[in-house]
């Protein structure tokens, strides 16, 4: 089974490739990358949803249909958007969210 942290470090290597062709690569910071937090609360919210934390900056996503519920990343939300869309990314975090489903607990 896939982990928090194995998917917050394939968001993390995303968002780093992402921006690596970018013009503003010089400017952008990649240590707040180290920072970034994937969380999932069933007991505060039963939807299948998604917490992501980049750094001092936060969102909530329902795990349906990705549309935001609340937050903002910022510059990042985009790069995190289209992670969303990436092959298997889905997959992945809906079995996290079974897994703390099942658990009744946040994970």
């Amino acid at each position: 089974m896939t982990t928090f942290n194995e998917m917050e470090d394939v968001l993390k290597t995303f968002m780093i490739q992402e921006q690596s062709d970018a013009h503003n690569v010089k400017t952008t910071s990649f240590a707040k990358y180290n920072n970034i937090r994937l969380t999932m609360s069933p007991t505060k919210n039963p939807n299948p949803h998604i917490t992501i934390r980049i750094s001092i900056s936060e969102a909530t996503f329902n795990l349906n249909n990705f549309n935001k519920l609340n937050g903002g990343l910022g510059y990042e939300e985009r790069l995190v958007i289209k992670w969303f869309g990436r092959y298997g990314i889905k997959e992945k975090l809906m079995e996290l969210w079974a897994f703390a489903e099942k658990n009744n607990g946040d994970a």
